[in-house]
């Protein structure tokens, strides 16, 4: 790493005075490293620096202290305890990390050192971004749709494994298999899960896998490791493979915090190899107990059944009897029934011969029904008679008392004792003298006759009337 500049600042020098030998300021060693630091600091910004991890150490505060190393230098650095507590992973030496750092001095020893301010393996951001500009691309075409996700069968008859045959994730695979399920055949697609080109060699083992058709699941492991180690299940022609693949896919690759295109792709993901494992075969130990309650069930149920049907076979076999005795006792039952016939016969025919004496009793000839008719018509003609009669008589002594009435009330009555009627000539009676005047022509009504008259004179006094010449 070339040499970095030191610029002094004529501000850090005021405070000093000059030496009248020489004119220049004498500096203590504590005040040089500061000029120096604050000149490291206000000139040399925030950046980035890689290299390889060497005399890494924690100390008790929390704070690491280590070194930053390539082929031609080296140069100190720590990482407070407030600053790494957020990284996700703790360096090692041998670890090429790439560090965001200010440049300082620490000045207690005047060397020269990097603040860390964060941490990640060298080439992670250039991969991961490159992880999730493939991923979203993959994504918008429906490649990793849960729609389109397949669900595993529950009683695969063999599962294939895509993996490296030296890989650990191998043997935590098949460990899992023999404990779960023993004697589950197993088909290996060995291929590199590492290193150049083992992208391609992983998804051509997946088509191959796809294409022979041997096996119900098929299992895609890899043990854990950094980005770079698990880079090759980010290839796009890994996670078209496993999109295409005609069988379900379970994908179990890193830890549990390890996420790669694979898993996206997959019908399934698994935090690890063993899980995948797991996930893809059923327990034998759950099937036998299983197996061992529904043989219990069966045997109750065929037991339970076989009781009830010894049980109706008894209940038949008292049933059963001899033809003869069946043919007797239905001759019986027979003559009971015909005795009940004939019994039901004779008491029928006597309510039938009861009924018809009734009816013979009630049974009269048309003379004596003319007769009866006719006895009949005359109350009934004798009764009219009377009430005739009687209506007839009741009616004349009313018109008797009416009239008599009328006789007390009549006009007629009136005018015989003396009275008279006077009246206009249009017919209207004269009630008050005062309506007359004279000259008026009147008609006057008597017991017998009538008499016309004209009025002389009109008043209430007792007027003498003359009739009319």
């Amino acid at each position: 790493m070339p040499a970095l500049p030191v610029i002094l600042c004529a501000m850090d020098l005021i405070d000093f005075d000059p030496s009248p030998a020489s004119g220049l300021p004498v500096l203590t060693v504590s005040e040089l490293n500061r000029m120096a630091r604050r000149a490291l600091e206000s000139n040399l910004p925030l950046l980035w620096v890689e290299g390889e991890v060497s005399n890494f150490t924690r100390a008790a505060s929390g704070h690491w202290y280590f070194s930053l190393k390539d082929a031609a230098a080296q140069v100190r650095c720590v990482m407070f305890r407030g600053r790494n507590q957020f990284s996700d992973f703790t360096p090692a030496n041998g670890d090429h990390v790439e560090i965001r750092a200010l440049p300082s001095l620490y000045e207690a020893r005047g060397e020269f050192q990097l603040g860390a301010e964060s941490i990640r393996r060298a080439g992670a951001g250039r991969l991961y971004e490159a992880f999730l500009k493939l991923k979203a691309r993959l994504e918008a075409e429906g490649l990793f749709d849960p729609l389109t996700k397949r669900t595993l069968p529950p009683f695969p008859r063999r599962i294939g494994i895509v993996t490296s045959p030296q890989a650990a994730a191998l043997h935590d695979v098949l460990t899992a298999l023999s404990r779960r399920m023993p004697g589950l055949p197993v088909i290996l697609y060995p291929t590199p899960v590492q290193g150049a080109g083992a992208g391609t060699l992983i998804a051509a083992a997946i088509r191959a896998a796809g294409e022979r058709a041997e096996c119900d699941i098929l299992l895609v492991c890899r043990g854990g490791g950094s980005l770079e180690d698990l880079w090759a299940f980010n290839d796009e022609t890994v996670a078209r493979a496993i999109a295409a693949s005609p069988m379900p896919v379970v994908s179990g690759v890193g830890h549990e915090t390890d996420f790669t295109l694979a898993d996206f792709a997959a019908d399934l993901r698994a935090p690890t190899p063993t899980a995948a494992a797991e996930l893809a075969s059923p327990v034998r130990q759950e099937l036998l107990l299983q197996l061992a309650q529904q043989a219990r069930q069966l045997r109750h149920h065929f037991m339970r059944k076989q009781h009830s049907e010894t049980q109706r076979l008894d209940y038949l076999s008292r049933r059963l009897v001899h033809p003869a005795e069946q043919l007797r006792r239905q001759q019986l039952e027979l003559g009971q029934c015909a005795q009940r016939l004939h019994n039901a016969t004779r008491a029928r025919l006597t309510r039938e011969q009861l009924g018809l004496a009734q009816l013979s009793q009630r049974l009269v000839t048309p003379l004596h029904v003319v007769r009866r008719e006719q006895q009949g018509l005359d109350a009934l003609a004798a009764r009219a008679q009377r009430a005739v009669q009687s209506g007839l008589l009741q009616r004349q002594l009313n018109l008797a008392r009416f009239a008599s009435s009328l006789a007390h009330l009549s006009p007629e009555g009136v005018l015989a004792r003396g009275y008279s009627i006077v009246q206009r000539e249009n017919g209207g009676v004269v009630q008050d003298a005062a309506l007359l005047k004279a000259g008026d022509a009147i008609a006057i009504r008597l017991h017998r006759g009538q008499a016309h008259a004209r009025v002389e004179s009109a008043g209430t006094g007792q007027d003498e009337m003359k009739s009319p010449d």
